[in-house]
């Protein structure tokens, strides 16, 4: 073997300069842990979920595309006219089997100012409907509350909503696989080491296991993109969150006042969102932590004309946000879940075959002419993975597609996650 010029010493030598680094990649960065990520968000005043609501939003949304002459005409009108036959029995049955995928009760702005009493009885109600759901099983993959902010005037009673809640929710037997916990309006990195305290806090009262509760961040004021002090927060908080902030959340809304963008212009693809969106993006990057993108308050109803223009307007929407990575989106009304699925779909079934292939090219070392990295191939396998979580893509025409079981591209995809058991 040639001789080299380095010897053991020096290289320990690097790997000590180095162990910071290493360790904080480790630990910081470990990459996305390959769980289901939902293509939306539900939110409804919490004092409106009912067992039946998932079900009676869905059938809210199947009669609206009904009265407009069913699922392929929609898709027709918002542009999806070479797919639309192929999407509409897609979109139906998803309507039918699961027409919300992540369900907020909301204790926040859709709720407002109630008395405590009323706020208090709402909070244990909530969490006994939510349990009973998961026990029927009809409560949506992902489900928790939005409770109030961490400023000052509304801090202790978002708190006491949330105490309640996860109270009841802990005394009703194990929490939902799915419990999401969402924190609004923060403004500094202190609110959301507040709310890390408080998780510990529930876990040790409550017998939970440590690090069982994670919540996301809504990303509503400008001052988490810049501080005072010239520093960007948003990056920050993730580490200083122990590990469990699971998202962030983009407010459309909120955010844009806050900016003083006036109300007609205020849109998810204002370029004030834009930035704060691409700040949030690289802000996670290989964090783990999740993204959402906001919500259009233009809502589907009323006049025939409104209906149509404003179904465009959210397919449109939610493919600009998919085709800029933010893959999950807020959705304010059943009427606007159509749209949701029929552009998701879109997205996943036009850029499947081309995918799929290259994934055959690159598992199976077929000839091709494009030779795609290792990094392109996780990205692949997360593209086609992600279709098939949601529905736009079935299991057997993955494996159709690409030669191979959909575990195999799950492991490609997440190369650090364990899988217990194959899929089908």
């Amino acid at each position: 073997m040639p001789a080299g010029t380095l010897g053991e010493g020096d290289l320990a030598d690097i790997d000590a300069r180095l162990a910071g680094t290493d360790t904080l990649l480790r630990t910081e960065y470990p990459g996305d842990d390959g769980s289901r990520q939902p293509v939306h968000t539900l939110y409804v005043p919490a004092d409106r979920f009912r067992l039946d609501l998932p079900a009676a939003f869905g059938r809210t949304a199947a009669e609206a595309v009904s009265a407009f002459g069913g699922t392929a005409a929609l898709a027709r009108a918002v542009g999806l006219g070479v797919l639309a036959e192929e999407l509409a029995p897609l979109v139906d049955a998803k309507l039918e089997r699961e027409p919300i995928e992540d369900l907020r009760l909301d204790f926040e702005d859709g709720y407002g100012s109630r008395p405590d009493a009323e706020e208090d009885a709402d909070a244990v109600l909530a969490a006994e409907r939510v349990s009973a759901a998961v026990a029927a099983g009809i409560a949506p993959p992902f489900v928790g509350i939005r409770f109030k902010c961490f400023e000052e005037p509304t801090r202790r009673r978002g708190i006491r909503t949330l105490d309640l809640f996860l109270t009841t929710l802990v005394a009703n037997g194990p929490l939902p696989d799915g419990l999401v916990l969402t924190l609004p309006k923060v403004t500094t990195v202190e609110q959301v080491e507040a709310m890390v305290a408080l998780c510990e806090l529930f876990e040790q009262r409550l017998g939970l296991a440590a690090g069982r509760l994670r919540f996301e961040v809504q990303m509503e004021t400008p001052q988490l993109i810049v501080a005072a002090d010239g520093s960007v927060p948003v990056a920050t908080l993730l580490h200083r969150a122990d590990g469990r902030v699971s998202a962030l959340h983009y407010g459309t809304y909120d955010y844009s006042a806050s900016l003083q963008i006036a109300a007609a212009h205020q849109s998810m693809e204002h370029p004030a969102a834009d930035f704060a969106k691409q700040v949030m993006q690289v802000a996670v990057a290989e964090t783990g932590v999740r993204l959402s993108d906001g919500s259009t308050n233009v809502i589907p109803v009323g006049d025939p004309v409104h209906v149509e223009e404003a179904w465009k307007l959210h397919a449109r929407l939610v493919r600009r946000s998919l085709e800029r990575g933010y893959y999950q989106g807020w959705d304010l009304h059943a009427a606007q879940l159509p749209t949701r699925y029929l552009a998701t779909y879109a997205f996943y079934r036009e850029g499947f075959a081309a995918a799929a292939r290259r994934l055959d090219n690159y598992l199976h070392g077929s000839d091709a002419a494009i030779m795609d990295e290792p990094a392109t191939a996780r990205a692949l396998a997360r593209f086609v993975v992600r279709g098939l979580e949601c529905g736009a893509v079935t299991a057997e025409e993955v494996r159709s597609a690409t030669g191979s079981a959909p575990a195999e591209l799950v492991r490609l995809a997440h190369p650090k996650l364990v899988i217990t058991e194959d899929a089908s």
